[in-house]
């Protein structure tokens, strides 16, 4: 997590908290000629709604102002983490085992960038990944991102 990040995820958590939100993940990036900051949340059991990212995004606009944490000026945006969210953190990977993911590599592996499968283990950025009747592990130098994909 860079600087930015994680002073944006010290001032939401607790706020996410406190609205009966979970935050699942908090980006700054430069798109286009303009700066986003894109806080993502979840409601573990029932989805977020409208609503949920309307308050998350009223608590926090002024945490943001008051600390200040990004120089530069930026479009803030809350969002849902989406039902193909994408898995970043140990705890993600632990409450979405034996779930269905995709798995995005850098270099081809037996000609294909993407791999799809039931994701069986995660152990230091190792992903394993049930394919059919094979058992993959993929190490974490070859994976560039793993998301659930919906049944």
């Amino acid at each position: 997590m860079s600087r930015i990040t994680e002073a944006v995820w010290a001032l939401a958590e607790p706020l996410a908290e406190g609205l009966g939100l979970e935050l699942w993940d908090v980006e700054y990036v430069r798109e286009a000629g303009t700066n986003y900051l894109r806080v993502y949340i979840d409601r573990p059991g029932e989805g977020v709604f409208i609503s949920d990212c309307e308050a998350m995004s009223k608590a926090l606009d002024p945490a943001l102002d008051e600390a200040d944490p990004i120089p530069d000026s930026y479009t803030f945006e809350v969002s849902s983490a989406g039902a193909e969210r994408p898995l970043k953190k140990p705890e993600h990977f632990a409450r979405f085992m034996e779930s269905k993911v995709e798995i995005r590599l850098y270099k081809p592996r037996e000609g294909k960038k993407t791999l799809q499968g039931t994701l069986k283990g995660y152990e230091n950025g190792d992903v394993t990944l049930l394919c059919g009747d094979e058992t993959i592990t993929l190490l974490k130098n070859e994976v560039a991102g793993v998301r659930l994909v919906l049944e």
